[in-house]
């Protein structure tokens, strides 16, 4: 079963001038909006970066360590290689739960009062 959808509206929507962009940037909401993004992105950009160039150090400068086999033809390199791969999907996930539960809805809120004129 389908459901008719309206048409577009004819008139065009009033887009906020410049002086309601900046009004908006300098908001104490906007200003706690920019705060718990980078408070979560920051910090885990740079522990990632942290993991990823202990990765490669590890690998150019401890190749003993990195070769010891753990079982089989598995060894510490595959194993950490393959961790870096479950990290950034980790925190693909993780910061999307973060920005579903706070950061989109004070975006929103900024945004509907923007588009709304209120």
């Amino acid at each position: 079963m389908a459901t008719e959808t309206p048409p577009p509206s004819k008139t065009q929507a009033q887009l906020p001038s410049t002086e309601d962009f900046v009004a908006v940037q300098e908001s104490a909401e906007f200003g706690e909006l920019r705060r718990s993004y980078r408070s979560f992105a920051f910090p885990l950009t740079v522990a990632f970066i942290v993991w990823y160039l202990l990765y490669v150090l590890l690998s150019n400068y401890a190749g003993d360590f990195m070769g010891t086999k753990l079982f089989g033809n598995i060894n510490v390199a595959l194993v950490l290689g393959l961790a870096q791969f479950l990290t950034t999907f980790l925190i693909a996930w993780w910061y999307a739960r973060h920005a579903a539960a706070k950061l989109d809805p004070k975006a929103e809120a900024i945004k509907s009062r923007m588009e709304g004129g209120a």
